[in-house]
């Protein structure tokens, strides 16, 4: 005769029905007062006794039982909705994306409690032949923090994802410059979009970061001081501030940012006279055509149609190659490297910090004189000479 199970010890069964036996044990209650009752099942009695005494140890050492059925895409689903309570916008859609190309279609059925680092190895191999190490370091971030909630709720004993490192990935495209005939061309180009004309104008002629543009505000620009100024002293990141405390700076104008800021004032006067009652207050400088902020894409897209416009293969490139094809052309005009990193906010060397940290906001001027000097030159140098009349002898002897 059977002997009937102690209180505690769980419960075997075999069901007609379904033909397998079936494991079962309480642990504790749930939040409405019901028993929680974890159920398993196996083809044999011996495997189902195994899977009882397993799930008894887990209980003792103090797992609250229930990540049997638990997936890699519940515990990642889990984190995208309550774990990225706080961040920005931005991050939240870059990890949705990530998580739902990447990690889910590939690790997502499998469950939880079984997922081996091994497995995690080769999927990060997998990926790394296709993908940028930094975008790795991101998916297993990603993997690593849904496991450590699921480790939290008790859904699973182990991180597996924290046994893992990251490895080499593809490496990323080089940034290019552009020439100083590309960048006069684009220039041109950018005059068929009157939304983004001078935004590629101050982005190419004044260094300024793109994150750094879309953040700027009309109370910073200065285009009637002597000189006209900008002062980049915020970015879209988040709290508002500059990539760095060293970033936060105030340029002179060229010649052509001012008469392209003035003619983009102009521009969006009359789009918000046409659309008053949607027009946001936000004193943005660069907008969409409806006043809202830009974001990379609207950026980018605008920038390679420009490129496009100006001859280029538009996609094989970004906004922020202005930023170095300003660093590149100032250089090739001869304007000491310490001085660019001044004007572009860098802090390379120790020398630079130094001069930062001596100087009270003041007006930089030399990459505005250098701009204009270098599109003065080239304008002159493609326009054709103009012949002196000819003399009537010349004309008789013709």
């Amino acid at each position: 005769m059977a002997t009937r199970r102690n209180p505690g010890e769980g419960g075997l069964h075999w069901e007609e029905s379904r033909q397998r036996w079936f494991a079962t044990v309480y642990v504790g209650y749930a939040p409405n007062g019901k028993r929680r009752k974890i159920k398993v099942s196996a083809r044999t009695k011996t495997e189902a006794k195994a899977k009882l005494q397993q799930l008894l140890r887990d209980r003792d050492d103090g797992h609250v039982l229930g990540g049997q059925t638990y997936t890699v895409r519940d515990a990642v689903e889990s984190w995208l909705a309550h774990g990225l309570t706080g961040r920005q916008e931005s991050t939240v859609v870059n990890r949705t994306i990530l998580a739902r190309t990447h990690v889910i279609p590939a690790l997502g059925a499998r469950k939880l409690a079984q997922l081996s680092a091994e497995e995690v190895d080769q999927w990060l191999a997998a990926k790394a032949k296709t993908l940028s190490t930094d975008t790795l370091h991101r998916l297993l971030s990603i993997l690593r923090q849904s496991i450590r909630r699921a480790q939290a709720r008790d859904l699973v004993k182990r991180n597996v994802a924290l046994l893992c490192d990251v490895p080499r990935g593809t490496a990323g495209r080089p940034s290019k410059s552009l020439t100083l005939a590309q960048a006069a061309d684009l220039l041109t180009a950018a005059q068929r979009q009157p939304a983004m004309y001078a935004y590629i104008v101050l982005s190419l002629l004044t260094g300024a970061r793109t994150e750094e543009l879309r953040a700027l505000s009309w109370s910073h620009v200065d285009l009637d001081g002597k000189p006209p100024s900008v002062q980049l002293w915020r970015s879209v990141r988040e709290g508002g501030d500059t990539k760095t405390r060293l970033s936060r700076r105030t340029l002179e104008l060229p010649n052509d940012c001012v008469v392209a800021l003035r003619a983009h004032r102009r521009w969006q006067t009359q789009s918000r006279m046409r659309s008053a009652a949607e027009w946001p207050d936000n004193d943005l400088v660069f907008t969409t055509q409806r006043g809202t902020p830009l974001d990379a894409a609207n950026v980018r897209r605008a920038f390679r149609q420009t490129a496009e416009h100006a001859g280029l293969h538009a996609e094989e490139w970004t906004p922020r190659e202005l930023r170095h094809s300003f660093v590149s052309l100032l250089s090739s005009a001869g304007i000491p490297i310490e001085d660019i990193a001044h004007l572009v906010g860098h802090a390379n060397t120790r020398t630079t910090e130094k001069v930062y940290r001596k100087e009270l906001r003041p007006v930089l001027r030399r990459g505005a004189k250098a701009m204009d000097d270098l599109f003065n030159a080239h304008r002159a140098a493609s326009e054709p000479p103009t012949l002196p009349p000819a003399s009537s002898e010349n004309q008789t002897e013709r």
